[in-house]
């Protein structure tokens, strides 16, 4: 599976990018259809605290997309919030089946 790591107006550290890696693929491990991940992190302005912005998008083939984006102190954090999210997004739509 590929997974894209976007950061816009900086550069991503190795040990974040193999952080971000890590949890999508676990996440994607849930749902064999997912054919691949983007992520995107940028800096919400004013530099303040909660003000790092991460987005996860998982390509799923014959179906819509799952996305998530949220805000958080570091992008680690910003990072796990997303995948919780996309794990309940996961969760539903096998539920609606």
């Amino acid at each position: 599976m590929e997974i894209k790591v976007n950061a816009i107006h900086f550069e991503a550290t190795e040990k974040l990018n193999d952080f971000i890696n890590k949890k999508v693929e676990k996440l994607a491990k849930q749902n064999e259809l997912v054919s691949g991940a983007e992520v995107i992190l940028k800096v919400v302005k004013p530099e303040t605290a909660m003000n790092k912005e991460a987005s996860v998008r998982l390509k799923v083939p014959r179906s819509e997309d799952l996305f998530a984006s949220k805000v958080a102190d570091t992008f680690e954090e910003a990072i796990d919030n997303c995948v919780d999210a996309l794990k309940r997004q996961i969760e539903k739509g096998r539920r609606d089946k």
